[in-house]
């Protein structure tokens, strides 16, 4: 059995929470409230929106899966899996942004976020889903293959 490392969807989860974490922490200023915002009730909403992306990340990865008939297809991507896999999760992020900013008004942006039309989602959160996966899928990429390549070596 192989460890739980050379598994796509673990290092999905780590790299993903680990960089969205971060993200969720820069762009806070984007929106209302933030910066007034208690430091633990900050980061526990960081948080809170940390786990979404993860699960986001998830679904966009494993729904990429089903299609390419394949877990690995991250290591040599199709351009329509790429694109598939970013469209699932910024399709994921407009839909739950503007959930959470239009319907149940859960958050609002601050003036410092630019909108995207059409449905006004904020910029950061979108250029938050073509980064992030983006490196989410090469370093996962370097360390499933570095794995691979220590096995053979021993």
């Amino acid at each position: 059995m192989r460890a739980i490392t050379y598994q796509p969807e673990f290092n999905i989860v780590v790299f993903s929470f680990l960089l969205h974490f971060v993200w969720e922490f820069v762009q806070a200023p984007t929106y209302a409230g933030m910066i007034e915002m208690n430091h633990w009730d900050g980061i526990k909403l960081c948080m809170s929106a940390t786990f979404g992306d993860v699960g986001f990340a998830l679904v966009a990865f494993g729904l990429t899966s089903l299609a390419a008939r394949t877990r690995q297809w991250f290591l040599r991507p199709a351009a329509w899996q790429y694109l598939m896999y970013l469209g699932i999760g910024i399709g994921l992020t407009v839909g739950f942004e503007y959930y959470y900013t239009q319907v149940s008004v859960r958050w609002t942006y601050s003036e410092l976020m630019p909108l995207v039309p059409p449905f006004g989602t904020g910029l950061s959160p979108l250029l938050q889903w073509l980064v992030i996966p983006t490196v989410v899928l090469w370093i996962t990429r370097r360390q499933i293959v570095g794995i691979k390549v220590k096995e053979t070596e021993q």
